[in-house]
């Protein structure tokens, strides 16, 4: 079993996305860490084409789903993509492969050199991004954008119920965290099998694999809680990156604080595949501003 390796699940009208991701990955992974993508079983055939002469390790997501017989693959099957998805990396760790793992999006990209020390601590202990999100909803408020901070406050009680526990609300994302399996063990067994549950119940009582893992770290105490800012830049949404943009920080400031980048995909639907997904009507809007120089 690996100390720690890179993982990211994904679907074929992302392959072109993980192409970039893997080939950053082939440019910035000074420690040579094993890169697993996971994709559906029908999948494979495209990415081992397009991911030939990268250091990439195919799986099937239903290898992943098959290592916890409490999931239901036709149940699983029946969900919509954006809600099975965090099931899957959320069972990642069921394969014995490593102890802790990035979890990596499709459409994220690394900007600077990585180690593994970048996300454990020498004793194998995670980094476990966590803070009060203040980033993000200091931003919303600026721009009067009041359903953000709502929803961030009613996902965040949700959570805080099932486990419960009361105090400040916490963020534990927004992308590209950290996991442990022995914190998604502690999950399974001192919660969901005593109340006969399996994450995928879980996800359907309130979809938030980060929150759900954050808390389970805070409840069950299975690894030791070092807190840390995103690893990766997320832009959530185009005001977001505008004011960046305006501000003069791109990529070369970024890569000071962070390993990598994560834009939204609706931004560069010319990256799906087999075609630029969307309308025409929303591919000509999504051209015009591009010409403006706008997301």
């Amino acid at each position: 079993m690996d100390s720690f390796v890179l993982y990211c699940k994904s679907y074929r009208v992302d392959v072109k996305r993980v192409v970039r991701l893997a080939a950053t990955v082939k440019k910035f992974n000074v420690e040579g860490l094993r890169f697993f993508v996971s994709v559906p079983k029908a999948d494979l055939p495209l990415f081992e084409q397009f991911l030939q002469g990268h250091d990439v390790e195919l799986l099937s997501d239903e290898s992943i789903v098959l290592a916890n017989p409490g999931i239901d693959p036709l149940r699983l099957a029946s969900l919509a993509g954006n809600v099975s998805q965090q099931i899957v990396k959320s069972e990642f760790w069921r394969l014995g492969l490593c102890r802790t793992y990035l979890c990596l999006d499709s459409d994220c990209f690394f900007i600077r050199a990585f180690r593994a020390s970048d996300f454990i601590d020498p004793q194998g202990t995670p980094y476990t991004i966590m803070d009060e999100g203040h980033d993000l909803l200091l931003s919303a408020l600026s721009l009067g954008k009041m359903s953000v901070l709502q929803n961030f406050q009613r996902e965040s009680d949700e959570l805080k119920q099932a486990f419960g526990r009361t105090g400040k609300t916490y963020n534990f994302g927004p992308n590209c965290p950290v996991w442990d399996q022995r914190v998604w063990s502690s999950l399974d067994e001192k919660m969901l099998k005593p109340q006969q549950l399996s994450f995928l119940d879980l996800i359907l009582k309130s979809p938030n694999e980060m929150r759900w893992y954050g808390e389970a770290l805070l409840r069950f105490k299975a690894v030791d809680l070092l807190p840390s800012q995103p690893f990766f830049k997320m832009y959530h949404y185009a005001w977001q990156l505008k004011k960046d943009q305006q501000a003069g920080i791109g990529i070369r400031e970024l890569a000071r604080l962070y390993s990598g980048v994560v834009y939204q995909s609706a931004w560069e639907r010319e990256m799906d595949w087999p075609s630029e997904g969307g309308s025409w009507l929303s591919k000509t809007a999504r051209r015009a501003r591009a010409r403006l120089g706008r997301t």
